[in-house]
């Protein structure tokens, strides 16, 4: 007959950590003291902690230090990305031979990786961003347009902007914060809200991660500020521009890519040689958001000088009265010339 112990396990996923809690009566029953519990590597240790009166052996890791403390492999597809560790106690030396440990728990944490984020309405408002939940966790991508290069103050209605003037965007994954890297893959202005729309003019301002209008760059202003796919915002410019034809004001589309720490070098992409490396993404790893509409702004018409046109009007009423003087004058004289019959 075999006796087992069940354990009490509780595993925190946080936006930057994982966690896990073991009742320490499952590690008296094996046995093992909490010096010898640890992860994979065996710097990452357990400590003890008491939690309402009771007792818990306790890891926590900051994702930073996922694959120093052993962590496997990412498992991962176009919806969810699932982080595993894996809790052990030493291996049990029984003379010159090692058994294996006594302790051993597998556990992990699943995030979102990546979702289709669109709108499927004309947008007016001042910004756009999409929500959405896989398991217990919230991701929100939200991308605004902001009234000058130090992108402090974002519009708060649609955005009216001279030709004159750049366009400043910011996409930035909100929720949660400074987990994923966010890759801005392609922009674009079409006429109408449907981002697809093939019936009216359409312009790139990014492709494959890239800039394509020549205008277009993005903005890094600090060492703590990072560029496409090195973080969780990204910002970019350009000139504003209007289409030759009616309407003259234009939506903007964005297709972003969301990566893990783990996997941020395939949010990297290699501007200098777009043409070579063209990235080449699963459709349905796709995510859109769209802003708009951006007007052109009008510049004012200057109103008509009044006194310009009364000067000339009374120049040529004097011209008219001085010419009827002078026809006067001209016939006066003609009867004074005139012999009496």
């Amino acid at each position: 007959m075999f006796l087992f112990k069940v354990a009490t396990v509780n595993v925190t996923c946080g936006k930057d950590f994982m966690s896990i809690l073991v009742g320490e009566e499952f590690f008296k029953y094996h046995k093992v003291d909490v010096d010898s519990v640890h992860l994979t590597n065996t710097t990452c240790r357990a400590h003890k902690e008491e939690i309402n009166g009771s007792s818990f052996f306790a890891v926590q890791t900051p994702m930073l230090q996922y694959t120093v403390c052993g962590g496997k492999p990412l498992e991962k597809n176009i919806t969810h990305v699932a982080y595993s560790l894996t809790l052990m106690s030493d291996p049990s030396i029984n003379g010159e031979i090692v058994r294996s440990p006594a302790v051993q728990i597998e556990y992990k944490c699943v995030y979102p990786y990546i979702r289709r984020l669109s709108l499927a309405f004309p947008i007016f408002s001042y910004s756009s961003e999409v929500m959405f939940k896989v398991d217990e966790v919230d991701a929100r991508v939200e991308m605004s347009l902001f009234k000058d290069h130090t992108y402090t103050e974002a519009f708060t209605s649609a955005p009216t902007i001279k030709l004159s003037d750049q366009v400043y965007v910011q996409i930035q994954v909100t929720e949660p914060e400074d987990f994923f890297h966010l890759k801005v893959n392609e922009c674009w202005a079409t006429q109408t809200a449907q981002s697809h729309d093939k019936s009216g003019f359409t312009h790139t301002l990014l492709a494959n991660g890239c800039a394509s209008d020549k205008t277009t760059s993005f903005v890094k202003h600090s060492a703590q500020e990072r560029g496409n796919g090195e973080g969780s915002t990204v910002r970019y410019s350009f000139d504003m521009f209007r289409f030759e034809s009616e309407p003259h004001g234009f939506y903007l589309h964005c297709t972003v890519h969301l990566c893990t720490a783990e996997d941020k070098n395939s949010c990297i992409s290699e501007c200098k040689s777009v043409s070579k490396r063209e990235v080449v993404l699963n459709e349905q790893a796709q995510n859109l958001l769209s802003y708009g509409p951006i007007k052109r702004e009008v510049p004012d018409r200057p109103m008509p000088n009044i006194l310009a046109l009364v000067i000339p009007l009374g120049v040529i009423w004097t011209l008219g009265i001085f010419l009827l003087i002078l026809i006067s004058i001209a016939k006066a004289g003609i009867r004074r010339h005139m012999p009496n019959s």
